[in-house]
């Protein structure tokens, strides 16, 4: 038996609105949820394997995007939010009641500074964009997921349309390429 994914993509992707103008992130919390706003649609959602990212109960990868942090707005019970790791890259703010991850920002000089990772799938919401592609699909296996079943997983994706990565879409690794070769000075002169 195949294994599930993610529950948003475990039957197929549900195509996103061009035009969307952006909803509502809730935690999980029955009673005073946190609440965070976002403004306009997400950019480059995708699922992904990484140990880092919140994942629902029972889900091999998290679906997540990133938003430019002007976007992202705390309007509900802020004060049960709390960084995981100040010292990470991603500062994933998280409710310390129920545990979801709300937003992370990186603030620290990095080709994303400026954006913050959402999961939209915590919003009612209908419309945000798709996820585009799997990122870090081996961490799974640092996970302790069993490297003979990768296959497996990898087809899964691929079946329901997401390409598997052992790292980021070679879009987003361009980016963070260009940043290190502006960074050292050695930015292509063509």
């Amino acid at each position: 038996m195949a294994p599930s994914l993610h529950p948003l993509i475990d039957n197929g992707l549900t195509k996103g609105e061009s035009d969307f103008n952006g909803g509502t992130l809730r935690c999980h919390c029955k009673s005073n949820p946190v609440e965070v706003e976002l403004k306009g649609n997400v950019l480059h959602n995708h699922v992904c394997g990484c140990s880092q990212c919140w994942k629902p109960e029972g889900a091999l990868f998290s679906v997540v995007a990133v938003t430019p942090d002007e976007n992202v707005k705390v309007t509900k019970n802020g004060d049960k939010l709390a960084v995981l790791n100040p010292e990470a890259t991603i500062l994933r703010k998280a409710c310390k009641e129920c545990g979801v991850h709300m937003y992370g920002p990186i603030e620290k000089d990095h080709a994303f500074k400026g954006l913050s990772f959402v999961h939209v799938e915590l919003s009612d919401d209908k419309g945000w964009q798709e996820p585009q592609f799997a990122a870090f699909v081996s961490s799974l296996i640092e996970q302790g997921y069993p490297p003979e079943k990768m296959g497996e997983v990898r087809q899964k994706l691929k079946d329901v349309g997401l390409e598997p990565y052992d790292a980021l879409s070679p879009p987003l690794m361009d980016a963070l390429a260009t940043y290190a070769a502006e960074k050292s000075g050695k930015k292509s002169k063509l």
